[in-house]
């Protein structure tokens, strides 16, 4: 994704430390995502990180966007482009990413996914079969607040990468009977066919 400023490909992410100083207080709901997200309900840590996601519903963004005063943000706007998010500026459906940096930094530190609700609930943008309570999507994983990790799971199964591998592998003896119904019972939706995932979630 190339941006006006800065190539994609620099990093120089922030800590979870970081982030949850960043976000203390906010008066919108977040959390964190991707690999790190993984790595608080492992407790502890497995492979190293390129990068740092974290999820805000999509209903939140413009208070999102008043939070990260100093900050420059920049919308995924076509996908594959980054362009800058307007002050005010409500991302439509469709438009999930956000990257962004503070103001004199040559480097991409925070990566914001849209989560989608609907009034009390929650659901995939994949496939809006799939979803549930939106006060059950965030939860707490070692003292910090992540996207429930079967759900993390499920965003990827997609296209598996080998860290992805990794990441199932390591969450899959400790995922409860509960979460491993629902990620079993999503993924034999979206892949009725098969998922390479389904026999050992079974």
């Amino acid at each position: 994704m190339p941006s006006p400023e800065i190539p994609y490909e620099r990093w120089a992410p922030l800590t979870v430390a970081e982030v949850e100083s960043l976000f203390a207080d906010a008066s919108f709901t977040w959390g964190l995502a991707g690999g790190y997200a993984v790595e608080q309900f492992l407790g502890r840590s497995i492979r190293a990180h390129g990068d740092i996601d974290v999820v805000v519903f999509r209903d939140e963004q413009l208070l999102l966007q008043s939070w990260l005063t100093n900050w420059h943000l920049f919308a995924a706007d076509p996908p594959g482009t980054l362009r800058p998010w307007v002050s005010g500026e409500e991302l439509r459906f469709g438009i999930h990413d956000i990257w962004g940096h503070r103001e004199g930094m040559q480097e991409w530190q925070l990566q914001i996914m849209l989560l989608e609700a609907a009034g009390a609930n929650w659901f995939s943008r994949r496939d809006q079969r799939i979803g549930g309570e939106r006060t059950d999507l965030i939860v707490n994983y070692n003292g910090f607040p992540c996207i429930r990790i079967e759900v993390q799971l499920f965003y990827k199964a997609r296209n598996i990468r080998p860290k992805d591998e990794l990441d199932f592998q390591a969450c899959l003896p400790l995922l409860d009977s509960t979460a491993r119904m629902w990620l079993h019972d999503q993924l034999h939706l979206l892949h009725p066919a098969g998922h390479p995932w389904l026999a050992q979630l079974a």
